[in-house]
């Protein structure tokens, strides 16, 4: 399936300064999958190590002589290793002791060769008994398919095109398809497997075991820990359906445990949010530039990295999210906001980025912003709909009074069409990631 990482693992490739790569993301995002598509057709050989309960693997990295560890390499696998013809990709890289600072020494001694490492997120960024090697790798993350990468999955690359070139009028011509399409990605989400189970099956019940799989492969995640620590990590990711479906998504603790308190479980969200399996946004207190410098960091909302797997977690049934429109309209908007979420999310593949996405509320009255964006040249509030029979009251209020000396123009993304308004643009939601990859991400210079 084609992923558009693809096209930043090419620009790595061709960079003049280049550094060996870490592709970091949540487990099963498809991470394995593009990197050896990648090293097939782009290299004239790859070199794949896997470093999963591989005693090879383990032995390598006794020192870091990078003579020594490619010599070893190539015997073992019996391949040439040449710089500039050669993709040296090391897997689940996390598991195997000082392969993550081994990078600092390619980096150093051996440039000119294409390194890429894998692995899970938490394990490369958070192992504690070794430095990570700043300044010495590129970053890029991954996530799980956008609904545009849904679209040519399903054979309507055309119709992806006109997507992400925003054209109104081919977009306004086929939107019952679209949206008949955005109905499946609800249900599926952007997980590979799932995908591939939905596409060649269309099996409502076996692209469900397949969701079901990977939420118990991430519930083994959590029993690595302590008791204590894992348990509340899966009291709080079994809470998420919940909170996403509260009309205020501000994170309660509550919701976790009756008198839970903040210290019992932030160490919980921390993990899930290291883990790329849960997005954290924070609350801000007026929408100026840069955003950082007015978030608050105790008040936040949480949202799932994957919209099908939301569906799968609270049991919705596969009728009713197939069926008719009932998805947009049920469930409180709350697959609609995590969706409008993970696609602008999808937009941060570069490590180096700070957050950009935030929401804004008021303790003392009910005025919400659904997320606040610092894009490229300004900063947009967004209000986020399920439903065609819209009304932007808190979008209208935090434009036109509660900040109407700031300049702003809102956008609303609902299952309208496009349309036009002097203080607010409206957008259908099955263009939110092509609408934020057009206005970009992050303060321009």
């Amino acid at each position: 399936m084609k992923r558009y990482i693809y096209d930043d693992l090419k620009a790595w490739k061709d960079a003049a300064n280049r550094k060996p790569l870490i592709l970091l993301g949540a487990r099963q995002v498809g991470k394995t999958y593009v990197l050896k598509q990648f090293g097939e057709e782009e290299f004239a050989n790859m070199v794949y190590v896997n470093c999963h309960n591989n005693p090879f693997a383990e032995s390598l990295f006794v020192d870091f002589d990078i003579e020594r560890i490619l010599y070893q390499i190539s015997v073992h696998y019996e391949q040439r290793i040449v710089p500039g013809e050669t993709l040296l990709f090391f897997d689940e890289i996390q598991e195997v002791k000082n392969g993550i600072p081994a990078l600092k020494y390619f980096c150093e001694d051996m440039r000119s060769l294409h390194v890429v490492v894998a692995g899970s997120l938490l394990g490369i960024t958070l192992r504690e008994d070794e430095s990570y090697p700043v300044g010495k790798v590129d970053n890029l993350r991954m996530y799980p398919m956008t609904f545009d990468e849904f679209l040519v999955a399903n054979g309507r690359e055309r119709l992806a095109e006109s997507l992400r070139a925003l054209d109104e009028r081919t977009l306004s011509a086929h939107h019952a398809t679209l949206v008949e399409l955005l109905r499946q990605y609800y249900f599926v989400g952007g997980m590979p497997e799932a995908v591939t189970t939905w596409l060649s099956t269309h099996d409502p019940a076996e692209t469900r075991k397949v969701q079901r799989a990977i939420l118990s492969t991430y519930n083994g995640d959590f029993g690595k820990h302590t008791k204590t620590e894992a348990e509340r990590i899966r009291m709080v990711w079994k809470s998420l359906p919940a909170q996403l479906a509260k009309e205020n998504k501000k994170f309660v603790f509550g919701v976790v445990k009756k008198s839970a308190r903040a210290a019992e479980f932030e160490k919980a969200i921390q993990w899930l949010v290291d883990a790329g399996l849960v997005y954290r946004v924070c609350r801000i207190s007026k929408p100026e530039e840069p955003l950082q410098f007015y978030a608050d960091s105790m008040c936040y909302k949480v949202f799932m990295m994957d919209v099908g797997l939301l569906a799968c977690m609270c049991g919705a049934r596969s009728a009713s999210m197939l069926l008719g429109d009932s998805v947009f309209s049920e469930f409180k908007g709350a697959f609609t906001e995590n969706f409008v979420m993970t696609q602008i999310k999808s937009l941060e593949r570069y490590d180096s980025m700070d957050d950009n996405i935030y929401y804004y509320s008021k303790d003392s009255s009910p005025l919400e912003v659904d997320f606040v964006i610092q894009s490229r040249d300004r900063v947009i509030p967004v209000e986020v709909k399920a439903e065609q029979n819209v009304r932007s009251k808190s979008l209208a209020s935090f434009v036109n009074q509660e900040f109407a000396g700031y300049g702003l123009k809102g956008l609303r993304c609902s299952m309208l069409p496009f349309v036009e308004q002097d203080w607010m643009k409206n957008i259908p939601l099955y263009a939110t990631e092509a609408y934020f990859s057009q206005v970009g991400l992050g303060a321009g210079d």
